[in-house]
């Protein structure tokens, strides 16, 4: 059992997590009120919707990678899909070192006391992320009109994601944990910036 621990802090410990300022995961084992969150904690809820959010994120950027030759939006693509695999993966990393499940019990986002939220459309299991059909149709556009969609789907997306990161550096109680979720509100509230720019470079609104 020591040996596997080991071999997961080691992994996770390696993922660079940009704007966070963490390399790791260690630290995550301790909570300000002492031991392991619970698993109706702020923070295994968090990590764990959290996870759920990135994952489309990566999906969304790989997607769009293979339908634009625009090396701006590839490399911001590229940039998002990279920073939030490495943050997933810090994550589910903390949530196996706590030997918490990686999908919570109950419904998304119920630790910000959203227990009531409707569910999501065709898909869309929280705010911000997008629906089936809009993956579907980001699959079969090309080009700039590809690019368009992907910046929209990823402000909106990104937006929802910072509401919730900053619903962990409210409620939260590992401080490892804190500090990913403050630097997550900074890099995703930059990004919202400047790809608000490129839309309108693209004679496009949000």
């Amino acid at each position: 059992m020591r040996r596997r621990t080991n071999w997961i802090v080691g992994c996770v410990a390696a993922a660079v997590v940009a704007g966070g300022g963490i390399t790791a995961a260690v630290a995550a084992t301790d909570s300000d009120s002492g031991g392991t969150p619970a698993r109706s904690s702020a923070d295994a809820g968090f990590a764990q919707d959290m996870s759920v959010h990135h994952q489309q994120a990566v999906e969304m950027s790989y997607i769009v990678r293979d339908r634009t030759d625009d090396i701006e939006v590839r490399r911001l693509a590229y940039d998002i899909a990279q920073t939030q695999a490495n943050q997933r993966g810090m994550l589910l990393g903390w949530l196996d070192l706590w030997e918490l499940p990686k999908v919570p019990e109950g419904g998304p986002m119920e630790w910000m006391g959203m227990g009531d939220m409707p569910a999501g459309q065709d898909g869309a299991l929280m705010p911000g992320m997008a629906t089936g059909a809009e993956l579907k149709r980001l699959g079969k556009l090309s080009g700039e009109k590809a690019e368009v969609l992907y910046l929209r789907l990823m402000i909106r997306h990104h937006r929802g994601g910072v509401h919730m990161a900053q619903g962990c550096v409210e409620r939260c109680e590992v401080s490892a944990e804190r500090r990913l979720a403050r630097g997550m509100v900074e890099s995703q509230e930059s990004e919202i910036e400047l790809m608000t720019g490129m839309l309108k470079g693209r004679g496009a609104k949000p």
